[in-house]
């Protein structure tokens, strides 16, 4: 979901779009712009996604690393650190998934867009 996509929804529930929200939605714009140019004869949309959770999950293990002294204390948090990123996973998935389905028409006809005349 894009920026401008979370700014229309956004402003239908009179939610305020602060700097931080936008700095958010930029940086994530980035990340699907980067593997949106990944898509091609080599790999499809199916591969980039995979290799996109991959790396989020190795960013993720990452982030949840610092602030630990020893793989030992780190090993032991697992399953925390686990349900926190699922539980933050699921939530977005659901958010986007929903705005998909409420605009569909729209992010079909721009996916289209996109495509190269045959």
């Amino acid at each position: 979901m894009s920026q401008d996509n979370i700014q229309d929804q956004n402003a239908d529930a009179n939610i305020e779009i602060t700097p931080e929200m936008q700095a958010f939605y930029q940086r994530a714009d980035a990340i699907i712009g980067i593997a949106n140019s990944q898509l091609g004869p080599e790999a499809h949309s199916g591969q980039v996604g995979a290799s996109l959770l991959y790396a989020a999950a190795r960013y993720s293990a990452s982030v949840a690393s610092i602030g630990f002294v020893k793989g030992d204390d780190f090993a032991k948090e697992k399953d925390d650190i686990v349900e926190f990123y699922v539980k933050q996973y699921r939530q977005m998935l659901s958010d986007n998934l929903t705005d998909y389905a409420q605009n569909f028409d729209k992010y079909v006809q721009l996916n289209q867009d996109d495509k190269p005349a045959e």
